[in-house]
C-alpha cells in the first residue's frame, strides 16, 4: 500500500510560473551641447548633503583644534600681513586700521581658496564612488564648493569682534554681503569645474592650482587697496570677480567706498560665462570619467 505525500512548494506557484522582472533604468551619456540634466541632479541632492558632511567630518576628525583651525588660518595671514605690508611696506589702507582692512578681505578669500583646492580634486578623490554607482558627477565639484563654508561662518564672527574691538559697527549695506558671498561661492564653482574635469586627464594640474590661487591672491585686492591700481588698468583688473567680492565685502561690512555699478556688472558677466562654459565642458567631460580615472 503506497501513500503520497504532498509537499508544496516553499514560493506560490504564480512566482515560478510568471517571475518578476525588476524594472531596468538604462544610463546613457545626454547628447547635446546644452543638456545640463539639472533635474536628475536635483533629485540627487540628498547625496550631495551627505557628501558636504562626510568632507566637514573628515577634515576636522581627530583634530585637537577642531574648528579652531577655520579661525587660525586668515587670523594668522592677518597678522602676517600687517607686519609685512602695514608696517615695513607701509601700504596704505583707506583710512582703515590695516589689521581689519586685510582680515576683511580674508575672510571671503579664505572661502575661495579653500573651496578651488577642494573641489578642484573632487572627482579624483571620490573615484571609487564614480566606478560603482550613478549620481550626476557635478555633485563632487558642488560639495567640494559648499563645504568650505562651514569654516567661514566661525571666522565672520572673528570679524564682527573685531569690528568690536576698533569701534565700527556695520551699516545697512550689510544685508547685502550674502550677494557678494554668493558670487565668490559661483566664481569657486567655475573655475573648480574647469579644473576637475581637466584634473581627471591631466594629473599635472593638482600641481598647478596651489600655483594659481596664489597668484590670484596677489592680483586680487587682499593686501592693498583698489586705489594703487594705475586707472588704465581698472577695466582689466575688474575683470578679476574676486577684486569685485572684496571689495563688497569692504563696503558692506566697514562703509567703504562701495564698489563701481559698472564693475560689478563685468564680474557677474564674467562669472556667468566662465560657469556656464564649465558646466558644459564638465558634463562633455564626465562620460568618460569612469574610463579615464
Amino acid at each position: 500500500m503506497s501513500t503520497k505525500t504532498n509537499i508544496s512548494p516553499p514560493f506560490p506557484s504564480s512566482l515560478i510560473e510568471r517571475p518578476v522582472h525588476a524594472p531596468i533604468h538604462v544610463v546613457q551619456p545626454s547628447k547635446g551641447l546644452f543638456r545640463l540634466d539639472l533635474p536628475a541632479t536635483w533629485h540627487y541632492r540628498e547625496l550631495l548633503y551627505f557628501l558636504v558632511w562626510r568632507d566637514i567630518k573628515v577634515r576636522y576628525k581627530q583634530t585637537v583644534l577642531g574648528m579652531g583651525w577655520a579661525i587660525i588660518q586668515p587670523l594668522m595671514m592677518m597678522v602676517v600681513f600687517t607686519l609685512v605690508f602695514s608696517m615695513f611696506a607701509k601700504v596704505p589702507s583707506d583710512g582703515l586700521p590695516y589689521p581689519i582692512f586685510a582680515y576683511a578681505a580674508l575672510l571671503p578669500w579664505t572661502y575661495f581658496s579653500e573651496a578651488v583646492s577642494r573641489s578642484s580634486g573632487s572627482v579624483i578623490n571620490d573615484a571609487n564612488l564614480i566606478e560603482k554607482i550613478y549620481f550626476p558627477r557635478v555633485l563632487m565639484p558642488v560639495a567640494g564648493v559648499l563645504t568650505p563654508l562651514a569654516d567661514f561662518v566661525p571666522a565672520f564672527g572673528i570679524l564682527l569682534g573685531m569690528m568690536a574691538w576698533y569701534g565700527l559697527s556695520p551699516s545697512w549695506n550689510v544685508f547685502v554681503l550674502p550677494a557678494f558671498l554668493i558670487l565668490a561661492l559661483l566664481t569657486a564653482l567655475s573655475v573648480s569645474l574647469w579644473l576637475s574635469a581637466l584634473n581627471v586627464r591631466y594629473r599635472d594640474v593638482k600641481h598647478t592650482v596651489p600655483f594659481l590661487v596664489q597668484l590670484w591672491l596677489y592680483a586680487s585686492p587682499v593686501v592693498y587697496p583698489v586705489s594703487l591700481v594705475p586707472e588704465r588698468w581698472r577695466v582689466v583688473y575688474s575683470l578679476n570677480p574676486m577684486a569685485g567680492v572684496i571689495e563688497g565685502f569692504r563696503w558692506a561690512l566697514l562703509g567703504k567706498e562701495g564698489p563701481d555699478f559698472m564693475v560689478m556688472v563685468v564680474n557677474a558677466s564674467m562669472v556667468l560665462v566662465l560657469l556656464m562654459g564649465g558646466l558644459i565642458y564638465f558634463r562633455r567631460m564626465e562620460r568618460t570619467f569612469a574610463d579615464v580615472i
